[in-house]
């Protein structure tokens, strides 16, 4: 496995989108303009899902908030546009109660792997909702976002279809990390999913 597959997988494990710390947990806080924000927020869409996303981010050091207001069903979430290892994601609405459930134990101190079991308990009890539905994320980590050219330089595009309790059987693909094909990760938990890699 390459650096940048280890890399990417390690990002997965800890549970995709690692958003625990809030900006306020760094010093000195620096909160960029709400328009960098977004901008940043929305690189791993595709072009015609931009402009519609709803976007979460910080107008304090604490609080996540809502910037941008959606007109479609992707939610997205870059932490730190200024950042040295740049991370941003967009995830269908489906996975929103998951994905906030992960990052409100995280900010309660909840670490690694024991998120994912808070969360599958949850799951397993009725307490927390995952889709029914196929769910797509698009992410992109590491590199460099330039907020006045709105791009970033030197970072992976990963995509994602979340199919909650998928297994290997039933979809076909293996568990095993493959830059050449699409890979199975969790099987059967409500976090399984399939990984595409792409290059930028």
């Amino acid at each position: 496995m390459t650096n940048a597959m280890r890399r990417t997988t390690a990002l997965l494990s800890i549970g995709l989108v690692p958003f625990a710390a809030p900006l306020a947990a760094q010093q000195p806080v620096v909160i960029p303009p709400v328009a960098t924000q977004i901008a940043a927020a929305v690189t791993p869409l595709p072009e015609e899902l931009k402009s519609g996303a709803a976007v979460l981010g910080y107008t304090s050091g604490e609080t996540l908030v809502t910037l941008r207001e959606g007109t479609n069903d992707m939610i997205c979430l870059a932490p730190d546009p200024a950042a040295k290892q740049f991370h941003s994601a967009c995830y269908h609405k489906a996975m929103e109660p998951f994905m906030a459930r992960g990052r409100a134990l995280r900010a309660s101190g909840v670490k690694g792997p024991e998120v994912d079991t808070v969360r599958f308990a949850e799951v397993k009890s009725g307490k927390l909702k995952v889709p029914a539905q196929p769910s797509m994320l698009y992410q992109i980590f590491g590199g460099t976002f330039d907020p006045g050219t709105r791009k970033v330089t030197g970072g992976s595009l990963l995509y994602i279809t979340y199919i909650p309790f998928a297994t290997t059987a039933t979809t076909g693909l293996s568990s095993k990390p493959s830059e050449k094909s699409p890979w199975l990760m969790f099987p059967g938990t409500p976090k399984a999913h399939i990984m595409f890699s792409v290059g930028m």
